[in-house]
């Protein structure tokens, strides 16, 4: 069955190794320091403009990650977060989001308990193999580099969103 990208109204992200390659650059100061993905971040800017909703719910609790998502225009941003799921039941409720109308993508066993609340689970094609098989999607891109911008060009371009004619 393949998956049904058109309902979908609703994004939620993981920030490591769905938004980041996973890495994690450690030096002599008090943050780790990540790499995003210009091009995702493009893509979460289009559909934030188109009017879908974008939150993000990672266990990392990092101030560069909250300044980079906040500058993207993500408005629901949740950080340091231990139980996923609820998290995001809680998120769904204030921003007005059904669940029937979310897709959730998440590359480890902590995003698992949130995926099987959602209409679309979705990993990056890297991500872990009990995350891979908890998917209704799995991106042929590696996380923080297209995953997301993949999963968001594909419902954007089957709701007839997806206008670059148009930007």
């Amino acid at each position: 069955m393949s998956p049904s990208f058109e309902r979908i109204n609703t994004f939620v992200f993981d920030v490591d190794g769905v938004l980041t390659d996973g890495s994690v650059w450690s030096h002599d100061q008090e943050e780790y320091v990540r790499r995003f993905y210009i091009k995702d971040g493009y893509a979460i800017e289009k559909a934030l403009k188109a009017g879908y909703h974008i939150a993000i719910v990672s266990g990392g609790n990092e101030k560069g990650v909250f300044n980079r998502l906040s500058f993207l225009g993500i408005k629901h941003i949740c950080l340091g977060v231990k139980d996923k799921k609820n998290t995001l039941l809680e998120l769904l409720k204030k921003m007005g989001s059904t669940a029937d109308t979310v897709l959730y993508m998440g590359d480890d066993i902590p995003d698992i308990a949130p995926m099987t609340a959602v209409a679309l689970p979705c990993a990056p094609a890297d991500a872990a193999i009990d995350t891979i098989h908890a998917s209704q999607f799995v991106s042929i891109y590696n996380g923080g580099r297209g995953a997301a911008r993949d999963v968001i060009e594909r419902v954007m371009r089957a709701r007839g969103d997806w206008k670059p004619e148009q930007w």
